[in-house]
């Protein structure tokens, strides 16, 4: 190891090792108590905010809620899989293209009409209309920098979290009683519940047929992730430039995805990546809970948390109207 090299592991260590160690009690809690491992990491990096301003972490802990982010982030594009489009049919993908979009735009107005910021509009937006926490990071990482960003996604990643956990429960007893197919309930499930472990959960609590379809519309939702961030950035850099730079993720994000589907990929090389992603995520969120007091969070102004319930909300009705109004 060459001095330069030591010397910035040495730097780093710190706060890398911490949050490794939260990420993996999140892990452990989370298969023991079935509870989403975002959620506990964020509350357990939360209780370690007096180490944030300690120079023996502060670095690791910046390089753990950034890089490890990206590098997480772009792994998902292995993830991606066209193979089962004809078990929905294209018009039914083309309407969750349409749900994503319109729940980004209702984002954006609910910020105008609440007095909040574009930003965070889009923000709270996207990561209910694509998948949650990881969409949050994802597009928290090309919004340009401001005081307070991190509060920001770090209050959406604990309400789409919370919101998510609510929806495996309470959505599938819900499509019963609106007399919903396994076809049906799979489709709305996928189409509407943010996190991804929340949607194989509610999938599978129904049926087998469910889960399966309920996976494959939500990774349709995932694939927007790399549109709906292009969009975010052209908000707000579009006006300023006149060619808009791709972040290395972004790219890597999508040259997985596409060899994910054009060229076979070994099962072991692709379980390796998705255990990889998760790992840095996790990682990252424990990181971001660290850089931020509960007490910041509590001060967040309720308009906040009406936008994200709003959209949860605008999202359900759309994907039941179309099923009710056009089924599938």
């Amino acid at each position: 190891m060459t001095p330069a090299i030591k010397s910035h592991w040495d730097s780093h260590s710190g706060g890398i090792l911490l949050v490794c160690v939260i990420a993996a009690a999140a892990t452990f809690l989370s298969e023991h108590y079935g509870a989403p491992v975002m959620l506990f990491a964020l509350l357990i990096g939360m209780a370690f905010h007096f180490l944030n301003g300690d120079p023996a972490f502060s670095p690791g802990l910046e390089f753990s809620a950034k890089t490890l982010l990206r590098i997480g982030v772009a792994l998902l594009g292995l993830r991606l899989s066209i193979g089962d489009v004809e078990s929905v049919g294209l018009s039914a993908v083309a309407a969750v293209a349409g749900f994503v979009i319109a729940t980004l735009a209702c984002g954006a107005a609910l910020s105008f009409l609440l007095g909040r910021r574009l930003a965070f509009g889009l923000l709270a937006g996207g990561s209910v209309a694509i998948c949650g926490a990881s969409a949050a990071l994802a597009i928290a990482s090309v919004l340009p920098p401001r005081s307070g960003r991190e509060q920001d996604t770090l209050f959406v990643v604990i309400g789409v979290t919370a919101l998510s956990t609510i929806a495996m429960i309470v959505y599938p007893v819900l499509f019963a009683a609106l007399g919903m197919s396994d076809l049906e309930s799979g489709f709305l499930i996928g189409a509407t519940i943010h996190d991804v472990a929340q949607v194989v959960g509610a999938g599978y609590s129904i049926g087998e047929e469910a889960g399966v379809i309920a996976t494959f519309v939500k990774m349709v939702r995932v694939a927007l992730l790399p549109v709906v961030m292009l969009l975010v950035m052209a908000s707000f850099r579009g006006a300023q430039t006149q060619r808009l730079s791709l972040p290395w993720f972004l790219v890597l994000f999508i040259a997985l995805a596409v060899l994910a589907n054009t060229v076979p990929v070994p099962q072991g090389l692709s379980d390796a990546a998705g255990a990889l992603s998760r790992w840095c995520l996790v990682i990252a969120i424990s990181a971001l809970g660290v850089k931020t007091s509960l007490a910041t969070i509590l001060k967040v102004k309720p308009s906040y948390g009406i936008i994200l319930l709003a959209e949860t909300l605008f999202l359900l009705a759309l994907a039941v109207a179309f099923v009710i109004g056009l089924g599938l």
